[in-house]
């Protein structure tokens, strides 16, 4: 007896710890390179970390979904089968910054008890990973858990949700200066929205980001228990909402005690890091492209990127007419007569061109049918601003009669919140828009993350402090201008609205709402238009002004919204960016800088052989004390050539490049 039960005490104790190394289970994966280990942890919490050649980036975070009833998918998870594969395959983009992307990765799936599981892959660079469940019916999730435990207090670029930083509150423009502080001293209970930089040492920065954001609310951050790390935090679900902000925003007013209802079998949004090993790397980053749902539109032949001819910022200064300017007939025809005379493909009319909460009641001074048709007649295709409220209730009356009336898309303004709800109608907005080939503008907006893949008549996205906002702000433009390429813009399109005719020093910048200016210089805004990434790219001041300026104004309109190859040229985070791109057999080469003026020496190695014509924009001698102060050369140039150039305070510097 005393034997059976030695044998049977030692039966059940090797039971116990077969089912504990069942339960607590390491899988490390690599990156293609083998510069990335990923190392995913399952015992009492389900975590992960990063190293990169040997530096630990992320220390052990845990992640889990956490389902109505107590339920956490996460916990004490029992991983039933484990899959590795490598991934060797390339994606052919749509009104991107190149044509084609190479997609190469290695992926591990872990499928678990509970009916769901994990998807994790190790890019060159960097990691990303998405919860899936594989339950019937439907499920609420209360919340999740997201971790990204850093091993120090290193300094980060934070922008809040709120300039004034209270993250109490789930409505806002998503336009925000970045904090330059360490992470440690991110403002106790305040949020702050992605993307969001670290500088983890060693000239390594880290990004933090999200993608394929479909049917569930976007992903904030704040300062997690280690005093070092950040911690993912929801907008719960909207229950009730009224209309606020001076007739603009639909806000919620009560919201439940969960962040989302939705289908038991799903996947779930990706979480995703990048890794850089020197600034200019970020400029040139697609993983929220590979991370994307490809597209869902079969037919794209209709939807053509381009040029806008923008009224809203400075269209009051309007000379040497003889009618009077506004929002009239007369003044959108001679925006169309400039468009057509600059090979510009689009208008604007911006809001006020209809009642705002009611889209079929046009101002009595507009004859839309007259100006549509006038625009057909040039070749000039009409977009119209609407409030996404109103969107939302009218769409299925406004779209099919926009686009009888021969409307080519829509500017959607003011939804100001990324709650489940206000996410799902970014999707079902672009699908009805798709079906009715329009095109779509999203501002007042949350950072993309992967939609325009998904649905490419997405053409624009704000989640930017644009051009606009120096109608009235003070804040440091040239900083923040030579910080957005590097964080925000790797999120995907950032409609800036650059364009300014009126270019100041510090010095004499001062915000005048009707006739505004811009910090820095005229170069500085010409680089925009080959450094911003978006499809539908704005020209922000007015057809008098670009006609007086029409040197400039070539330039500007001979730049394209769309790319075939990007390469990152040079650049610092705050400091300054230089980058060059291609459409077809030209190169369009950009640099811009902060308040400091610099030289940088461009590598035109980028180039094939042979001699090629550059026409160059650069800083006046005088641009410092005048940022309308510019120079227009010639030059020949061949790959290999290293360009010294001359960049003024708030400066930039622009050419186009011919193969001769």
């Amino acid at each position: 007896m005393k034997i059976k039960s030695v044998v049977l005490i030692a039966v059940l104790l090797l039971s116990i710890i077969n089912l504990s190394a069942q339960k607590s289970k390491n899988f490390e994966i690599k990156s293609p390179d083998g510069s990335i280990t990923l190392i995913v942890e399952s015992g009492t919490k389900l975590q992960w970390s990063v190293q990169h050649k040997g530096q630990q980036i992320i220390s052990p975070s845990a992640i889990s979904l956490q389902l109505e009833g107590g339920i956490i998918l996460g916990d004490n998870a029992a991983i039933r089968s484990s899959k590795t594969e490598k991934i060797d395959s390339e994606i052919t983009a749509i009104n991107y910054i190149k044509s084609i992307i190479p997609d190469q990765y290695n992926q591990l799936t872990l499928n678990c008890k509970d009916d769901f599981g994990l998807v994790f892959r190790v890019y060159d660079e960097g990691v990303a990973y998405q919860f899936f469940t594989t339950k019937k019916g439907n499920i609420i999730i209360s919340n999740e858990e997201a971790n990204f435990n850093f091993v120090d207090d290193y300094e980060a670029f934070i922008p809040y949700l709120w300039d004034f930083r209270d993250g109490k509150k789930f409505n806002a423009s998503f336009e925000s200066l970045y904090d330059e502080i360490k992470i440690s001293e991110m403002v106790q209970d305040s949020l702050a929205f992605l993307p969001l930089l670290v500088d983890v040492g060693n000239s390594k920065k880290v990004a933090i980001l999200e993608a394929d954001l479909e049917a569930y609310p976007g992903m904030f951050l704040t300062l997690n228990k280690t005093g070092k790390g950040f911690q993912g935090v929801y907008a719960q679900y909207p229950l009730e909402a009224e209309i606020g902000g001076g007739g603009r925003n639909y806000i919620p007013t009560k919201r439940a005690d969960y962040i989302a209802k939705t289908n038991g079998t799903r996947n779930f949004p990706w979480r995703a890091i990048v890794i850089s090993e020197s600034d200019k790397e970020l400029l040139d980053i697609d993983i929220v492209q590979k991370l994307a749902s490809p597209s869902r539109i079969e037919d794209i032949s209709w939807i053509e990127p381009g040029q806008v001819a923008w009224d809203w910022w400075n269209a009051r200064n309007i000379s040497h007419v003889d009618f009077k300017s506004g929002m009239n007939t007369e003044t959108y025809k001679y925006f169309i007569d400039f468009a057509f005379a600059n090979n510009i493909k689009y208008i604007l009319l911006d809001g006020g061109w209809t009642e705002a909460a009611d889209l079929t009641k046009i101002r009595p001074s507009l004859d839309i049918n007259e100006i549509v048709e006038y625009g057909n007649q040039k070749g000039v295709g009409v977009i119209v601003w609407a409030l996404w409220h109103t969107v939302m209730q009218q769409m299925d009356e406004v779209f099919p009669w926009y686009a009888k009336l021969g409307i080519k898309g829509l500017k959607i303004d003011f939804i100001d919140r990324d709650d489940q709800v206000a996410v799902a109608s970014t999707y079902e907005i672009a699908k009805k828009a798709a079906e009715h080939k329009l095109l779509v503008d999203y501002h007042g907006v949350f950072k993309p993350t992967g939609l325009q893949r998904t649905y490419p008549n997405i053409v624009g996205y704000e989640g930017v402090k644009g051009l606009e906002n120096f109608k009235w702000a003070t804040e440091d433009q040239p900083r923040y201008t030579v910080t957005i390429p590097f964080i925000r813009m790797m999120a995907g399109p950032m409609d800036y609205t650059p364009g300014a005719m009126r270019n100041s020093n510090r010095r004499n910048y001062r915000p005048i709402n009707d006739n505004p200016m811009s910090m820095g210089t005229r170069c500085h805004q010409l680089a925009m238009y080959v450094i911003h990434e978006v499809p539908l790219q704005m020209l922000s001041d007015n057809p008098s002004v670009y006609m007086k300026e029409q040197e400039c104004t070539d330039f500007i309109t001979s730049v394209p919204t769309v790319f075939d190859e990007t390469v990152a040229l040079d650049g610092k985070v705050g400091e300054y960016v230089a980058l060059a791109r291609k459409k077809g057999d030209i190169w369009f080469v950009g640099a811009m800088s902060n308040w400091t003026p610099r030289e940088l020496i461009l590598d035109f190695s980028f180039l094939d052989e042979g001699k090629y014509k550059a026409t160059i924009f650069k800083d006046g001698i005088n641009a410092d004390s005048d940022g309308t102060d510019y120079k227009k050369e010639m030059l020949i140039i061949s790959s290999g050539d290293k360009l010294n150039i001359q960049l003024a305070p708030g400066g930039g510097w622009a050419a186009r490049v011919v193969k001769l």
